[in-house]
C-alpha cells in the first residue's frame, strides 16, 4: 500500500472511488444482507485507508464518502423500516495507546481542561454483535428497530419479543419516554450448536457468531427467531423524555435495574491513558474465556453534560471510543504467486495460500504489494509464512519461516502478463508498471470506468456493470467507442434488463458530453500524476488540449522552453512534465487521444474572474461545509481569482474553516494565516457580486 505522500491526485482520486465502492459493498453485505466476506479487521483496514486519503487530499472526498455513512440503507425488506428519532451512531475506533492517549487529550483540549486533570470513562467490552435499539413508551415496548444506516433501521418487534433478556414491560416510575440501546448477539455455544442443526437439515451455515444473530433476528417469520437462542444486552439510550441520571455510570445502571442486562465487565475507571490501557489489557486476558466473541474495548466520558458539549463529528461521538484488539496469526503455505494489472498499470503480486483460519474468517489470498516486499520477504512459492490481518493493515505477510531454504527467486516480470508491453519501474518508485496503457486489457474497463466517473466526463447511467457489461461484448474498447453506442441502440435494446427508456437516458447523458469540459476531459484520461486540480491548472494555462499536446511532445524532447513553460506553472513539477511527455510519445495512447477528439469537441477552457479582495491569494478549505459542497467552494476560489489549494502552507493566504476543521486549522494559527468561517467566505463572495 503505498504511503499518501507519494501518490499523485490521480492515483489518491481512483483509490478514493474504488474504496468507495468497496466499503458500500461490504457495508450491504455486512448490515443488510448478514453475509460479510471479510473481517472486521479486515473492513476497519479500509476505512482507515480511506480516512487517512482524505485527511491527505481532502479536496477529494467524495459525496459518497464512507466516513459520512453509518451502516447501510435499508433495501427492499419484508420487514418495516422505521425511522430513528435519534440517530444511530457508529464509533471511531483506536489500534494503540497512543490513539487512546490522542483521544483523551483531544477531549480536554476541546473542554478547555488542564493537560493533567483525571478524566472519569466508562469501559466496557465490545460484543461483536447487532445494533437494536428499543423504545418505551410508558413502560411499555412499542418497537424495536436495528440500527440500519443510522436513520432509517428494520421493525424487529415481533422478533425481540422472543429474546428472554428483553422486558417487555418496564417497572413503574420510568421515564415516559426511553429507547434503550443495545446489541443483540448470540454466545459461542448456541452459535455451535445451530451450525450442526444446520449442516444436518442442510441448511445454510454461518460464518460467525454475529452473522447467526443477525440472521436469526431479521426473520420475516418470528417463529423461526424464537427457535434460535438470541441474547441481548444494552450499553446506551436513544430518544429519552427525561434520563435517571447525571454520568454514564448512573443511567447505565438504572437500565440495569429495570431488568436489562448490561456488560459484565462494565466499569468506571479514573485517569488517563495508563489506566484505561490496564483495563483493556485485563478484560483481552479474560477473552478467552467469554461465553461471546468480542472485538474490543468501549471508552466513554462518563460525565454526560461534557458528552454533550463535546457532541459529534461525521458518523461517531467525540466522546466515545472503541479500542480493538489486535490481530490474530497463523501459518500457511505460498502455493502459488500472481500477478494482478491495475488501471495504472501497476503490477500487484497476490500470494495464493493454502487456506487458513485468521480471527475467525478463512484467509486464501493475500497482497504482497510489489517487487521489493517480494524481495524483502525473500518469498517464493511454496514457502511457509506467517499471515497476520490488523486492524491497521489488509491481511499481510509478517514473517517467512523458510526463507533460508536454497530455492530460486521469484521471478518477477518485466513484461506485462496482460498484454506483453514492457513493465519497468520509475526512476525513484519501487512499482513496477505496465507500460502498454490504453492497449492493455486488465486496464482497460478500470480506465473506462475512471473516464466516466463523477469528477471526470460524469456520464450517468455508465457504470461499472454496464462498461463490464459492453467491454465483454465488444462494443467498449477506448473512451471514443463511448461515443459511438448511438449506433447500437437496438442491440442494447436487446439485452436482458434494457428498456427503451433506460437505453434513451443513458444515450442521451452520452450525447450531453460531446462538447466536454477541457480540464475534465483531461482528468479522465488518467495520465498518471494528472489529476483534477493539475488537468485544471494545465487548461487555465494553455486553454486548448492540442496546444498542450504540443508542449508536451516538445518537452519529451528535450526543448527547454517548454519545459520551463510548464514547471513554471504553480504545482507543476518534473513528475507531471515526464509523465505527459511520456503519455503522448506512446502511438497508441496518440491514437485513442485523436479518436476521441474525432467524437468530441471540448471548446476553449476560460476560467471567468471577477475582481475580488482574494484575487491572486491561496485559500484553503477545511472542516465541514453546511452551504456548499468542496467542490463549488474551490469554483467558486477559481472565479473570484484565488487558487483553492488542499494544504496549509507558507504560501497559504487564507483558510476557511468549518465545524470539525482540526490540524489545518492548527497550522493556521501556527503560521499566523488569517482564519475566517464559512460565514465570512460568504461575504467575500457576494462583495464580488
Amino acid at each position: 500500500m503505498n504511503d499518501v505522500t507519494t501518490l499523485s491526485e490521480a492515483d489518491a482520486a481512483n483509490e478514493l472511488m474504488r474504496l468507495a465502492k468497496a466499503i458500500a459493498k461490504h457495508d450491504r453485505l455486512y448490515h443488510a444482507e448478514d453475509s460479510p466476506e471479510i473481517s472486521d479487521a479486515e473492513y476497519d483496514a479500509l476505512v482507515r485507508r480511506n480516512a487517512e486519503l482524505e485527511a491527505a487530499f481532502p479536496h477529494l472526498i467524495r459525496e459518497d464518502s464512507p466516513s459520512r455513512k453509518i451502516g447501510h440503507a435499508i433495501a427492499a425488506s419484508p420487514l418495516g423500516k422505521v425511522t430513528h428519532e435519534v440517530r444511530m451512531m457508529s464509533l471511531d475506533n483506536a489500534f494503540s495507546p497512543a490513539e487512546v492517549g490522542e483521544w483523551l487529550a483531544r477531549m480536554r483540549r476541546f473542554l478547555n481542561l488542564p493537560e493533567g486533570e483525571p478524566l472519569a470513562v466508562t469501559t466496557e467490552d465490545k460484543i461483536d454483535g447487532l445494533s437494536c435499539s428499543l423504545r418505551y413508551e410508558n413502560g411499555k415496548l412499542v418497537r424495536a428497530a436495528t440500527r440500519g444506516d443510522g436513520q432509517v433501521g428494520e421493525d424487529v418487534t415481533a422478533n425481540v419479543a422472543f429474546i428472554p433478556d428483553i422486558p417487555q414491560t418496564l417497572p413503574a416510575g420510568v421515564p415516559e419516554v426511553f429507547e434503550v440501546r443495545g446489541e443483540v448477539y448470540m454466545e459461542k455455544q448456541a452459535f455451535t450448536a445451530l451450525n450442526a442443526a444446520q449442516q444436518e437439515a442442510g441448511g445454510k451455515l454461518f460464518a460467525n457468531p454475529r452473522n447467526a444473530a443477525a440472521g436469526s433476528l431479521r426473520q420475516k417469520d418470528a417463529s423461526v427467531t424464537a427457535k434460535r437462542q438470541l441474547r441481548f444486552w444494552a450499553h446506551g439510550w436513544g430518544a429519552v423524555s427525561q434520563l435517571p441520571g447525571t454520568t454514564q455510570t448512573e443511567v447505565v445502571e438504572a437500565i440495569r435495574s429495570w431488568g436489562f442486562p448490561v456488560s459484565p465487565l462494565f466499569a468506571r475507571v479514573v485517569g488517563g491513558t495508563e489506566e484505561l490501557v490496564a483495563r483493556f489489557d485485563a478484560i483481552g486476558k479474560a477473552r478467552p474465556d467469554l461465553p461471546y466473541d468480542i472485538d474490543g474495548v468501549v471508552y466513554k466520558l462518563d460525565r454526560l453534560d461534557w458528552q454533550e458539549r463535546l457532541g459529534f463529528v461525521a458518523k461517531a461521538p467525540r466522546w466515545a471510543l472503541a479500542h480493538k484488539f489486535p490481530a490474530e496469526r497463523a501459518e500457511t503455505t505460498v502455493e502459488a504467486i500472481d500477478i494482478q494489472v491495475g488501471r495504472t498499470g501497476k503490477l500487484t503480486p497476490v500470494g495464493r495460500l493454502a487456506p487458513v483460519l485468521v480471527g475467525g474468517v478463512t484467509v486464501t489470498n493475500v497482497t504482497l504489494h510489489n517487487r521489493d516486499e517480494i524481495a524483502r520477504l525473500g518469498l517464493r512459492v511454496g514457502d511457509r509464512v506467517v499471515i497476520q490481518r490488523a486492524g491497521d493493515v489488509i491481511p499481510q505477510v509478517v514473517e517467512n519461516l523458510t526463507r533460508e531454504e536454497d530455492r530460486p527467486a521469484f521471478p518477477f516480470p518485466d513484461h506485462c502478463p496482460e498484454c506483453g508491453s514492457e513493465a519497468v519501474a520509475e526512476d525513484g518508485e519501487v512499482d513496477v508498471r505496465c507500460q502498454g496503457g490504453l492497449i492493455c486489457p486488465a486496464q482497460r474497463t478500470q480506465r473506462l470506468e475512471h473516464f466516466v466517473s463523477r469528477k471526470a466526463l460524469d456520464i450517468e447511467g455508465l457504470g461499472e456493470k454496464t462498461i463490464a457489461q459492453f467491454f465483454a461484448l465488444g462494443w467498449l474498447e477506448s473512451p471514443a467507442d463511448i461515443f459511438r453506442l448511438r449506433k447500437r441502440r437496438a442491440d442494447i435494446l436487446a439485452l436482458e434488463g434494457w428498456q427503451e427508456k433506460s437505453v434513451d437516458n443513458l444515450l442521451a447523458a452520452i450525447e450531453a458530453k460531446r462538447a466536454p469540459d477541457a480540464a475534465r476531459l483531461l482528468f479522465a484520461l488518467g495520465i498518471r500524476h494528472v489529476g483534477e486540480v493539475t488537468a485544471r491548472d494545465l487548461m487555465k494555462n494553455f486553454h486548448e488540449l492540442p496546444v498542450l499536446r504540443v508542449i508536451a511532445e516538445r518537452a519529451r524532447e528535450g526543448d527547454a522552453d517548454a519545459v520551463a513553460e510548464l514547471t513554471a506553472i504553480d504545482g507543476i513539477g518534473p513528475s507531471v512534465v515526464e509523465a505527459l511527455g511520456d503519455f503522448f510519445h506512446e502511438p497508441h495512447n496518440v491514437a485513442v487521444w485523436e479518436d476521441l477528439l474525432n467524437e468530441v469537441t471540448p471548446p476553449r477552457y476560460e476560467v471567468q474572474t471577477v475582481a475580488s479582495r482574494v484575487a491572486g491569494k491561496t485559500v484553503v478549505f477545511t472542516g465541514k461545509l453546511e452551504t456548499m459542497s468542496r467542490d463549488e467552494a474551490k469554483a467558486q476560489a477559481e472565479r473570484l481569482g484565488a487558487k483553492a489549494a488542499g494544504s496549509v502552507s507558507a504560501k497559504t493566504d487564507l483558510v476557511v474553516a468549518g465545524p470539525g476543521a482540526g490540524s489545518k486549522l492548527k497550522k493556521a494559527a501556527d503560521l499566523g494565516i488569517e482564519v475566517i468561517d464559512e460565514a465570512g467566505w460568504a461575504q467575500i463572495v457576494a462583495e464580488a457580486g
